[in-house]
């Protein structure tokens, strides 16, 4: 288990590799980059799009990404925040199912 927590936690500091990279992440596209790449929105993704908020929108704080530094301290927050509501989760789950 020691192990397992020292890798989540060596990736999780690894998080801002991302910030590097030219370009958006695979899959993190909005609805203007959607229809850019396949010609149209689909309808579900129109319908629910407006009623989703993030908890942290582009992975930083507001008015806390003037840098590279400020920018990575965002990214490893949204996997902080991300890694600890899925071991909540899977808590839940472990205290409700049999």
């Amino acid at each position: 288990m020691k192990k397992a927590l020292i890798g989540l936690i060596v990736v999780i500091l690894l998080t801002p590799l991302g910030l590097l990279a030219p370009g958006g992440a695979w899959g993190e596209w909005g609805l203007d980059e959607i229809k850019q790449k396949i010609g149209f929105v689909p309808q579900g993704m129109s319908h629910f799009n407006p009623g989703i908020k993030n908890l942290l929108p582009d992975y930083s704080l507001p008015s806390f990404n003037k840098n590279f530094f400020q920018s990575a301290l965002g990214y490893i927050l949204s996997a902080v925040v991300g890694v600890t509501l899925i071991f909540l989760l899977f808590w839940l789950f472990a205290k409700l199912l049999p």
